[in-house]
């Protein structure tokens, strides 16, 4: 397998020490776990989840905000990738009001990505 991780012992960032950063807001940043960009204008991103794994408020606010840019498609992925295996159960591209079934399978993930590659 190859391993696309600079740091695969990298540890997550905790967003809370600004908490409060904006006065009467009760936000805080997110990040998102994979993003293509294609000649600095299109972007592809995408959300790892684990199965059954909820996901943040935020997250979706960001994901529905995204996918409905112009430029932007938006995916939630549940599986799991390490340094020993990836595992693609389903993902789905998101939308405004609703996520739509694309596939499952890392080989289906890479073909998608590489379909919109091509129509980008």
């Amino acid at each position: 397998m190859t391993l696309g991780m600079r740091n695969s012992n990298a540890k997550f960032i905790d967003f809370g020490f600004l908490s409060g950063m904006i006065p009467g807001k009760n936000i805080l940043p997110t990040n998102l776990d994979m993003v293509v960009c294609k000649d600095g204008k299109k972007f592809l991103v995408a959300e790892w989840k684990h199965e059954n794994e909820p996901m943040s408020l935020g997250q979706k606010i960001v994901l529905k905000g995204l996918a409905a840019q112009e430029n932007f498609t938006a995916l939630v992925i549940y599986g799991h990738s390490d340094d020993q295996r990836t595992e693609v159960n389903n993902f789905y591209q998101v939308t405004q009001d609703k996520l739509i079934y694309i596939d499952k399978g890392p080989e289906a993930l890479k073909s998608y990505i590489n379909t919109w590659w091509k129509l980008n």
